[in-house]
């Protein structure tokens, strides 16, 4: 048996048997992202997250690349080619094989990402947690993919016998290089470093409520190099990171989402205020927008015209703050002009009729 299979591989021409082993190969990738498929579409039924399922999906791309390029590094030495052909051959396939082999590397990084955020999953009010591991995960995963891109671009050019020599010579430069662009790029770097300062002392995290150039939002993202605002209307604010090492700005979720919020109403003095503290308490038994914290209702200030009364509650998060504010605003209002409307506020005039004849004025000559 051994003896005709050595016959047929010496008989068979040279491009066809290598043609079968670069088609056998492909098939190989094919046919292993063809099982791939199929079982990431049978556990994506299932909405949960499953590590096992997010591991197949991540990694079958880069295995379908991989796998073909392995089989043809094992099986090279069964390919009948030129000189110049095993050359340009060896090359090439080294040169995927680190493409791919990064590429595994990155969706490694991606497995371990997804598996993170299922576990610090900030769908919650009270996120401060969640939001500072969220923000170190960005920053930390963007460096590693790229010191994956950094390492595979030094693994090809290495592999390369005119670039190394390139390479020795250019480190003799590198000192007065460095000068030059770091002082081009001061700016640059800068926002890097500020980018990193973030990361770790965490001034602002993902999802945190900033009042910033006079605009409330979320931050939405944050990068190496810039912030990105969400403002409440859906416009977005886009900063450079390092503005926030530099300048004031309000972070209302800097040590939790719990808030305190302030509504004012102003009326007549004779506003009957047990009646309308007994009506606060009582809208506030009636949402759950309040989180049982804080209910004060103060009498703040008093003008020559009107009485400031101020009503302060607390909230679970920045958002339900301003429902709540809103909604006690409304219902207090409707209860004065439903119950006390002479007790909104006017202006008072005493009209005085002086008694007695009044004098006359003398008519001129």
């Amino acid at each position: 048996m051994e003896e005709k299979l050595q016959d047929w591989y010496e008989h068979t021409p040279h491009m066809l048997w290598n043609i079968v082993l670069i088609a056998i190969s492909i098939l190989a990738g094919i046919l292993l992202r063809v099982i791939f498929s199929f079982i990431v579409k049978e556990s994506t039924k299932v909405e949960s997250y499953s590590f096992t399922r997010s591991v197949i999906k991540r990694l079958s791309a880069p295995f379908t690349y991989l796998l073909p390029l392995v089989i043809l590094n094992i099986s090279r030495e069964f390919l009948h080619l030129g000189r110049y052909g095993v050359i340009y051959f060896y090359k090439a396939v080294s040169i995927l094989t680190v493409i791919a082999f990064a590429y595994l590397l990155i969706e490694i990084v991606k497995v371990v990402e997804d598996y993170i955020l299922n576990k610090y999953d900030f769908a919650k009010s009270d996120n401060l947690k969640e939001r500072k591991v969220r923000t170190q995960l960005q920053f930390v995963r963007k460096l590693f993919i790229g010191l994956i891109f950094i390492l595979a671009a030094c693994a090809i050019l290495l592999s390369f016998e005119q670039l190394r020599k390139i390479g020795v010579t250019l480190l003799t430069g590198v000192g007065v290089g460095g000068i030059i662009v770091g002082f081009a790029a001061q700016k640059s770097l800068g926002n890097f470093l500020a980018g990193f300062q973030i990361a770790f002392t965490q001034p602002i995290r993902i999802d945190d409520v900033l009042v910033v150039e006079g605009e409330w939002g979320r931050v939405e993202e944050i990068t190496l190099t810039y912030v990105v605002i969400r403002i409440w209307d859906e416009r977005r604010l886009i900063l450079p990171i390092n503005y926030f090492i530099e300048k004031p700005f309000q972070n209302w979720t800097r040590t939790g989402s719990n808030i305190l919020g302030t509504i004012f109403l102003y009326t007549d003095y004779s506003i009957p205020l047990p009646a309308l503290r007994t009506e606060f308490d009582r809208l506030l038994q009636t949402t759950e927008l309040w989180d049982k914290r804080v209910s004060v209702m103060q009498v703040t200030n008093i003008t020559e015209r009107t009485v400031e009364v101020r009503a302060l509650v607390s909230a679970s998060d920045s958002g339900r703050a301003f429902d709540l504010r809103c909604f006690l605003r409304e219902n207090l209002l409707a209860f004065v002009q439903k119950n006390y409307p002479g007790s909104l506020p006017k202006t008072r005039a005493v009209l005085l009729e002086e008694k007695g004849k009044i004098d006359e004025f003398p008519e001129k000559e």
